[in-house]
């Protein structure tokens, strides 16, 4: 039976072998040119069964703090053996270093090491991290170019891994477990006030969100109804400053009323039913936005 099964594979054209890591891929590259179908085309030649998935291909050009929020709330939802290629990547060209990070998770993170990896080095631990050896983990023919490392080194070691044609071992030398990491307001309680960053806009329904997570919220002993005084600032600058109820969800205020909730990652976040917060107060996210939160008075 087993015989019949494989010589059933094969008369299909079917690869006979495990099935590979998935490949997930982030960049700011948009998809309005071929950027990103050059890069799935690369991983295509590597190995034409890899499974390949799209994180987002529309991040805001530059910005390495979303792609680093985007994988930390991606990443721990995807498998041990996953390999995510993330290519947000202003120094293009440069000094900064190629690398893979391997988390504790036993998850993988291909790309330039510019702050990219600070979320998810810090959620799911970092077990090690390799320099990438261009002169074995790059695409042939692309050594004179340098503007493009998302196509030539990033989807080429990315798909090498995923697919099982190299090892962890053979991406490059060891580096010193550690990665650059990007400056944050890191969430805390301090006298009955909470500090935190905003670290995300919802962008489709500009939602708050901080990173003050449900356990520390709870500190607090929040009852639906309650009320809190919610503070927004950029560069230490207030932007925005209300009093906020508690709900379980939107439809507990009424329409255009704002809402204190804790969202799908289970941290705070503030936001107007049927409306925009982050639009009609002009917020932003990243680590110059930071907040305080405390029981109202």
């Amino acid at each position: 039976m087993k015989r019949f099964l494989l010589l059933a594979c094969l008369s299909l054209g079917l690869s006979a072998r495990a099935a590979d890591h998935a490949l997930v891929i982030q960049t700011d590259f948009g998809t309005k040119d071929g950027a990103v179908a050059a890069m799935k085309g690369v991983a295509v030649g590597v190995d034409p069964h890899l499974p390949i998935f799209d994180l987002s291909q529309e991040n805001t050009p530059y910005d390495i703090w979303e792609a680093a929020y985007r994988l930390k709330q991606s990443a721990p939802y995807w498998p041990a053996g996953t390999v995510f290629v993330s290519v947000i990547d202003p120094g293009v060209g440069t000094a900064r270093a190629s690398v893979v990070l391997q988390t504790k998770n036993g998850q993988f993170f291909v790309g330039p090491d510019n702050g990219t990896w600070t979320l998810v080095a810090e959620e799911l631990g970092i077990a090690a991290v390799r320099r990438i050896d261009e002169k074995t983990n790059r695409r042939a023919g692309s050594e004179k170019s340098y503007t493009f490392h998302g196509r030539d080194i990033y989807a080429y070691t990315g798909a090498r891994l995923a697919s099982g044609t190299i090892t962890f071992e053979q991406v490059g030398p060891l580096l010193p477990p550690a990665v650059v990491s990007l400056p944050y307001q890191k969430p805390a309680l301090e006298k009955g006030v909470l500090h935190g960053t905003i670290p995300m806009i919802d962008f489709h329904y500009g939602n708050v969100w901080t990173n003050i997570p449900d356990t520390l919220f709870n500190a607090l002993k929040p009852a639906y109804g309650d009320k809190f005084t919610v503070v927004i600032l950029h560069n230490g600058k207030e932007a925005y400053r209300g009093v906020i109820p508690y709900v379980h969800t939107f439809g507990d205020v009424p329409e255009g009323a704002p809402l204190l909730y804790l969202n799908s990652l289970m941290n705070v976040a503030v936001a107007l039913n049927m409306g925009n917060f982050s639009e009609k107060y002009g917020l932003a996210s990243g680590g110059d936005w930071t907040t305080r939160i405390e029981r109202a008075k």
